[in-house]
């Protein structure tokens, strides 16, 4: 890996915003209308907030949502948002998806992988996938792939990837991605996150030529359904939450502001010409050196790395078809 040469991209664009900003600062003033966009996880936490402000400022919207109802339900009110059946850890769900994702929109410029789980239980699907990376990044890849001709129709789409600092906690495990040695949810959750800041690498540099630009970000520290598998007592343990679930961890946004980092890479006129980039806080994150604590913010190297990143491709292209 040319490190320099990766690092000097990972450098500040000066934005106006910062960790406070909100979704509906980040959109202030901007008229969306005739942007068509996709956003997964649409329905709860950071997904529901981009899909609200997205909708509110103009763009029509399609949620893809593994319950349909809910979604419907959660959406009631946010006119030109749309629900689709979709199971990010089921291809053929995936698959079916995207066709009708088809049908409805003509093109897309905006993809926000914004759905995702965290630290779940020991859990195989498919053909024995370890759940996290099937769900946080084979259901995203597979999605991109097959939505990429409405990407790529009229140039100058955005694919955003929803990673988090804890990529972190681990590069990818090429010998035993799937943790067949022994399971262990958190690494599998960083494993998982190093996946998809890997995966907008590399989709940016394949998908340049389109037109079509790819961003990876960490949305910040927030309490939302992510935390849904873990108990009230780790929660606890870890000074996110007091005894009755009240967030009391320093540093933590509410979802509007966990919603922004995403909403600034869709729509910013500063990534213009711009994509493979890690991002945090409304704001291109810089590279920090290996070992460098999770909370301290920056990307580290090998959720940049482009080797890696190609390397990942080819393993997501054999693993789903």
């Amino acid at each position: 890996m040319n490190t320099d040469l990766v690092n000097s991209a990972q450098r500040p664009v000066n934005s106006s915003f910062s960790a406070a900003s909100s979704a509906q600062e980040v959109l202030a003033g901007r008229d969306l209308s005739g942007t068509r966009a996709v956003v997964t996880g649409g329905y709860s936490g950071l997904g529901l907030e981009t899909a609200r402000a997205l909708a509110a400022a103009g763009a029509r919207v399609v949620v893809p949502a593994r319950r349909p109802e809910a979604a419907r339900a959660a959406l009631a009110g946010a006119a030109g948002c749309e629900v689709v059946a979709m199971d990010l850890a089921d291809l053929g769900s995936v698959r079916a998806a995207a066709r009708r994702i088809a049908e409805l929109l003509p093109g897309i410029d905006l993809l926000m992988a914004v759905a995702g789980v965290m630290a779940t239980p020991e859990r195989r699907v498919g053909p024995g996938w370890e759940y996290q990376l099937a769900v946080n990044h084979f259901g995203h890849f597979a999605l991109v792939r097959e939505l990429y001709p409405l990407l790529a129709a009229d140039g100058g789409a955005r694919v955003v990837v929803n990673s988090s600092a804890g990529h972190a906690l681990t590069a990818f495990r090429w010998q035993d991605p799937h943790f067949a040695g022994g399971y262990d949810k958190w690494l599998a959750y960083g494993q998982a996150k190093t996946a998809n800041a890997l995966f907008a690498v590399h989709l940016d540099v394949l998908g340049r030529a389109d037109g079509v630009r790819a961003f990876a970000l960490h949305p910040g520290r927030i309490i939302t359904g992510l935390q849904r598998e873990m108990t009230l007592q780790e929660q606890v343990d870890r000074g996110w939450v007091d005894e009755q679930g009240t967030v009391v961890g320093a540093g933590f946004k509410s979802p509007s502001q966990g919603a922004a980092t995403g909403l600034w890479a869709a729509t910013s006129p500063l990534l213009a010409g711009r994509g493979g980039l890690y991002l945090e806080d409304c704001e291109v994150a810089v590279a920090v050196a290996p070992g460098t604590p999770m909370d301290d913010g920056g990307v580290h190297p090998h959720a940049i790395d482009p080797q890696a990143a190609a390397r990942l491709w080819e393993l997501s292209l054999a693993a789903t078809g």
